[in-house]
């Protein structure tokens, strides 16, 4: 013994993707913390309360709502949608890796994690003006559920529909394989880092946009509901193609929604 501290003999690609998912695990933890302490304060006795502090509800909102509300959408975002990109996450981290040579400076991963996560943090910002115009109607209740059934039955029909669609296959196929598409427009500027990041993760929302709006049916603050919607969605992207989960999802939907409608 030197008296040195033994360093474990750790290749760099795996040291690089140990510390991406330890670090964005660590993210998604604390994103999934603020959304349990939120749930945890929204009972039926703190409504009034809250109604005057983070969550808005059934009244005119003013500034600090919205940032809240926005906040909220921002936070869910990251807690939902970063576990399902670890794996273009990981494949950037390996392409910037064999592309680190010698006197050449390449972005690290955190800036194409950047761009992903702008892209939906912009969703967030269109999700907090959906629900002050849901709210506003009547459509939405205190607790961020639908209280219309027609409205959860159009929900329903979109989103399957919109599982159908062309536009649907094209952006989940990028989901499902994005490792030819991230090798061949990659480049090693931080600018181009964050500009890959938001295209990939442009694709991303063009394929779970109609699912993230279902969180108005089961509820925003609902939990459970959230994980689920994350679990189809990780499932979306990780299961091989002929399952044609999307399909029978879209079917199932449409269905579930013309039967919500119907027997409600």
């Amino acid at each position: 013994m030197n008296g040195r501290l033994a360093v474990p003999n750790i290749p760099l690609r795996t040291r690089d993707n140990l510390l991406i998912i330890v670090s964005l695990g660590g993210t998604v933890a604390l994103a999934w913390g603020y959304l349990f302490y939120l749930a945890q304060h929204m009972t039926a006795t703190d409504m009034p309360a809250m109604a005057m502090s983070a969550v808005p509800a059934m009244r005119m909102w003013n500034t600090t709502d919205f940032v809240l509300m926005f906040l909220m959408w921002s936070v869910m975002m990251v807690g939902m949608m970063v576990p399902t990109a670890m794996r273009a996450l990981l494949i950037y981290a390996s392409i910037a890796n064999r592309a680190n040579a010698p006197g050449t400076s390449v972005a690290s991963t955190i800036w194409f994690a950047s761009g992903y996560v702008t892209m939906w943090t912009m969703f967030s910002l269109l999700a907090t003006f959906m629900q002050y115009a849901l709210e506003r109607w009547g459509l939405l209740s205190p607790i961020m559920v639908s209280a219309s059934v027609t409205l959860g039955a159009m929900l329903l029909v979109v989103a399957g529909i919109y599982q159908l669609t062309p536009w649907k296959d094209v952006c989940l196929k990028h989901c499902q394989s994005p490792a030819i598409y991230l090798a061949t427009r990659f480049k090693p500027g931080i600018t181009d880092a964050v500009g890959l990041g938001a295209r990939h993760g442009a694709y991303c929302l063009g394929c779970c946009w109609a699912i993230m709006v279902l969180l108005f049916l089961g509820g925003v603050m609902n939990l459970l509901w959230v994980a689920a919607i994350t679990a189809f969605v990780l499932a979306e992207k990780l299961l091989p193609a002929q399952f044609q989960i999307a399909r029978v999802s879209g079917a199932a939907m449409i269905i579930g929604g013309v039967a919500f409608l119907t027997f409600a």
